[in-house]
């Protein structure tokens, strides 16, 4: 690192409590256990989303996963994880990870607030619909892998079939 940052900034709000208003605004359940994390239950196309805003004070970044209510078997997880490296390749911002010891499939991404910057409602709403567009996007490529015993590629390719025009 080429400059030590200074990390003991005053902020006006915790950036958590700008979610906080998010959620309450929408009318989204929500659990606020701790004073750095904020857990939010947003209804989705496709599923109900989990979504974990955190704060990393050491990052000075706001965190969200966005985690989906699919649980990958041990017999799939070779396929599932070729799925998140190939969705990986073709996102800007953020990715999917797998985590092994639930087999939970989730989205994360964070936003930097370098030098005491303050988050705004509408970037804490966009950091969100973007996380929660992307997991609808790609998720009935999962279940494609998890339930219908498809490649990695088939179910990708399968999932994000854009049809032009009408029938």
């Amino acid at each position: 690192m080429l400059i030590a940052p200074d990390k003991d900034f005053d902020r006006p709000r915790h950036p958590v409590d700008i979610v906080e208003q998010l959620a309450s605004t929408n009318d989204w359940s929500f659990d606020r256990d701790d004073e750095d994390e904020i857990s939010i239950s947003v209804a989705g196309g496709w599923t109900d989303y989990h979504v974990a805003f955190t704060w990393l004070a050491e990052l000075e970044t706001l965190h969200v996963s966005c985690a989906f209510d699919l649980r990958v078997p041990e017999r799939r997880r070779t396929e599932a994880q070729a799925l998140i490296r190939t969705i990986n390749e073709q996102l800007w911002v953020g990715h999917f990870d797998l985590w092994p010891s639930e087999g939970v499939v989730m989205h994360r991404q964070g936003l930097l607030l370098t030098g005491g910057a303050q988050p705004s409602g509408p970037q804490c709403a966009a950091l969100l619909d973007h996380a929660l567009e992307t997991c609808e996007r790609y998720y009935q490529a999962f279940q494609f892998v998890l339930w219908a015993g498809k490649g990695a590629k088939e179910a990708l390719e399968t999932a994000t079939f854009e049809t032009k025009g009408e029938a």
